[in-house]
């Protein structure tokens, strides 16, 4: 994509991401699940991961799975505040942004 992601925008996506399974998800999932709007690598995905837990919108738990532990994410109550700011946010910006691709004279 020719557009740059931002770290809100980062932040959103993650948070919607993590959003989608109640019971929470794990750091490979939630890469690929992102991937399908952004272009990502893990390198990039695991320090936001941290960063949203050190702002309490994430709580992390840990599952054994076929004898190897695997770390889960989920949402806090902080964590869907925000998505939910993040979502009117977006929905605003979007809309302008659309209104002003579809006057565009090409």
């Amino acid at each position: 994509m020719v557009f740059n992601t931002g770290s809100a925008l980062l932040d959103a996506i993650v948070l919607a991401v993590v959003s989608i399974d109640t019971e929470g998800t794990y750091g490979y999932k939630i890469t690929q699940d992102v991937r399908h709007a952004i272009d990502i690598s893990e390198s990039t995905l695991y320090p936001v991961l941290r960063r949203l837990q050190k702002e309490d919108c994430l709580a992390v738990y840990d599952m054994a799975i076929d004898g190897r532990n695997r770390r889960y994410y989920k949402l806090t109550e902080k964590g869907r505040v925000q998505l939910k700011l993040y979502r009117g946010e977006w929905a605003a910006y979007s809309q302008k942004i659309s209104r002003i691709f579809k006057e565009a004279r090409i």
